[in-house]
């Protein structure tokens, strides 16, 4: 398993997919953070807080999750390489394990450099430190149980097709179904009554509750699961191919 890792990581960083992806996150949330006048602009709203940063990122990685995923098990099926790889000595549930595990680190990697962000706003406060540390890891832990459920969704529709676009596609529209989707099948009037249930299948309500710096067992037994049940749906497809 831990070749396999290695190798996708050999991938993704010897081609210009990791790079991208990491140059296009942190340029898209500089530009809005630190340049684009608006309501995101950290420097025009006069508030040393980095609330803005957690609110773009889900959207942005909607698509950047996707572009990192499409091609792990898609490109396997396009070349004819998955079938060799079923026959090594390895499970297929490590197969699936590696592919998301690459997939996840190189999201993680993308928002490492984001620490400089936290930095600049903790030096630009006034008092110096003027900051809520506190707010700021709990939305950061959210950010990254976000990715991990994109990733994992990206790992399964990657498993669906031999068209990285196809993949894509469904990715995305999956991703933004978890995230938000829910929430807007909970304000259709005939579920008014179920509005709360409907809401916490969502990925948006959990990812809030962890933002505040509260870490709720239930938000990450939700995050969890999620991430179990679109793994465990990626080894099933993979294995049927064996």
């Amino acid at each position: 398993m831990l070749a396999l890792l290695k190798k996708e990581m050999a991938s993704f960083f010897s081609s210009i997919t990791g790079a991208l992806v990491v140059s296009v996150f942190l340029i898209t949330t500089g530009l809005f953070l630190w340049v684009v006048p608006g309501d995101m602009n950290i420097i025009f709203s006069g508030y040393a807080s980095l609330e803005p940063l957690f609110y773009l990122a889900p959207w942005v990685y909607l698509f950047l999750v996707p572009a990192v995923t499409m091609r792990l098990f898609a490109d396997e099926r396009k070349v004819g390489t998955l079938e060799l790889l079923l026959t090594r000595p390895i499970s297929v549930s490590r197969i699936v394990l590696a592919k998301y595990l690459s997939g996840l680190l190189v999201v993680l990697i993308s928002l490492l450099p984001t620490l400089f962000y936290y930095f600049s706003v903790y030096y630009l406060g006034n008092p110096v430190g003027n900051v809520d540390v506190g707010g700021v890891m709990g939305s950061y832990l959210g950010l990254i149980f976000l990715a991990a459920v994109y990733v994992a969704i990206g790992v399964f529709a990657s498993s669906l097709s031999d068209n990285q676009i196809v993949s894509f596609v469904i990715a995305v529209v999956l991703c933004f179904f978890f995230y938000s989707g829910f929430d807007s099948l909970a304000t259709v009037p005939g579920l008014i009554k179920i509005e709360g249930f409907i809401s916490a299948l969502g990925i948006d309500m959990h990812y809030r509750s962890i933002s505040r710096g509260v870490i709720d067992s239930r938000d990450v037994v939700y995050f969890a699961s999620v991430i179990f049940f679109f793994l465990f749906s990626t080894k099933a497809l993979v294995g049927s191919r064996k």
